[in-house]
């Protein structure tokens, strides 16, 4: 497959303008309609549930409900992806994280563009010799669970939310399953917001937006209109959210609300590990503290 990002030069400096309208008009619909649709569908089944009002009012609301999904669920998947300059910013984890569901491979990388996710990366803490649980476990059973997540540049906070609990794993195929018509549900009841758990979306300029999702309950350490830099500890890895075990969702986009956000291409610095770019899956991500370091631009020291 192509690699739909293309790097530019000095790609710290790019901004959200290289975003064709089309995707970002596609983001906007994507979220209303997604959204409305559910919630005429509900009200109509909550309609005939309690015999409230004619035969004719839920009927009509149900079937604009399912036009209205028709809509998102075709600017959430049979869109295209548009090939646009990259945003460089630095990796927002410390230590030995492996990439899944990676952007380098695939895109979109989450098999939709819905909630920004189209360029979409999960890192999964690998410590070295550790063994992958799996099952229906608790969220401290996992080396990830815990560990430090790291601003990837400089920037403002804009949203911390961090009240939603660590759920158990579900790490197997069957549980997979489970988990994602609970997902279904979750976007019927709250969208992106109960999808991505506790998250935080750091304003770096230029209209992008980075989202750092399924954190751990109570361990933001930012507050909204906080400024940070590169490499400040903002939170720890968690299991809140639509996930089947700890790891770091991280994605670019161009609005602070994932609901109506078009997703962005990110390059990760050159770390002082042999990858650079965009890791793809399965690939090892190893960096130390020293590495870490910055200069006022964000850039590595």
């Amino acid at each position: 497959m192509a690699d739909p990002v293309e790097k530019a030069g000095g790609g710290s400096d790019v901004d959200a303008s290289s975003l064709p309208g089309w995707f970002r008009v596609a983001a906007r619909v994507r979220g209303t309609s997604l959204l409305s649709g559910w919630l005429l569908i509900l009200g109509a089944v909550l309609m005939v549930a309690f015999q409230v009002g004619s035969e004719r009012v839920p009927f009509s609301a149900l079937m604009l409900g399912w036009a209205l999904l028709g809509v998102g669920v075709v600017c959430a998947s049979a869109i295209g992806t548009p090939r646009i300059a990259a945003r460089e910013v630095g990796l927002p984890v410390r230590g030995r994280w492996r990439a899944l569901n990676s952007p380098a491979d695939r895109a979109p990388s989450h098999r939709t563009h819905a909630y920004g996710q189209t360029f979409a990366i999960d890192l999964l803490h690998e410590p070295e010799g550790a063994t992958r649980p799996r099952g229906f476990l608790r969220p401290d059973q996992f080396p990830g669970f815990g560990k430090e997540i790291v601003a990837p540049a400089d920037g403002r906070v804009v949203i911390v939310r961090d009240r939603a609990r660590d759920r158990r794993s579900r790490s197997t195929a069957d549980l997979a399953s489970l988990m994602r018509l609970e997902g279904q549900l979750r976007q019927v009841l709250g969208g992106g917001r109960l999808l991505a758990g506790n998250t935080i979306v750091l304003d770096l300029g230029g209209g992008v937006f980075a989202s750092l999702s399924h954190l751990k309950r109570g361990s933001a350490r930012v507050k909204a209109g906080e400024h940070v830099r590169r490499g400040d500890v903002i939170a720890l890895c968690g299991n809140s959210g639509n996930s089947s075990e700890p790891h770091l969702h991280f994605q670019l986009m161009d609005h602070p609300r994932q609901s109506i956000a078009a997703g962005l291409p990110f390059t990760f610095f050159d770390a002082g590990h042999s990858l650079g770019g965009i890791p793809r899956n399965g690939d090892l991500l190893d960096v130390s503290d020293a590495q870490l370091a910055s200069t006022p631009s964000g850039r590595p020291a």
